[in-house]
């Protein structure tokens, strides 16, 4: 068995041009769609959660003390509560937004691979 040869032929492969089918093509297609949405509502719930958090900290006089910290507690723990509350609408409009932009390329790319078959 020439072990060179077989080392070879896969470096070769590694530099070879990759061919991409239509299936991957509407994979990439339909996270190019989702993921804008999926990341701004990750990131945004994380902070809303991070500021009820601080919200929850302060009103319970975790970080501090006083009638004034506990009243600041609870403002922004109402804004992070509000924060989380708005998260889902959000994700949902850019979703559509996503998807009413690459929807018909999606669709046509979908028929193409469908009727291939």
């Amino acid at each position: 068995m020439n072990t060179d040869k077989i080392y070879a032929e896969q470096i070769a492969n590694e530099y070879a041009p990759k061919n991409t089918t239509k299936v991957k093509q509407l994979k990439k297609l339909d996270a190019k769609a989702k993921n804008p949405a999926n990341i701004f509502a990750y990131t945004f719930g994380i902070i809303c959660t991070l500021i009820l958090g601080t919200g929850m900290c302060l009103a319970m006089e975790v970080l501090a003390s006083g009638i004034g910290v506990i009243v600041a507690g609870v403002i922004v723990g109402v804004v992070g509560i509000i924060g989380c509350g708005v998260n889902y609408p959000i994700y949902k409009k850019m979703l559509a937004k996503g998807k009413a932009k690459y929807g018909s390329d999606i669709m046509k790319l979908a028929k193409e691979i469908s009727e291939e078959e």
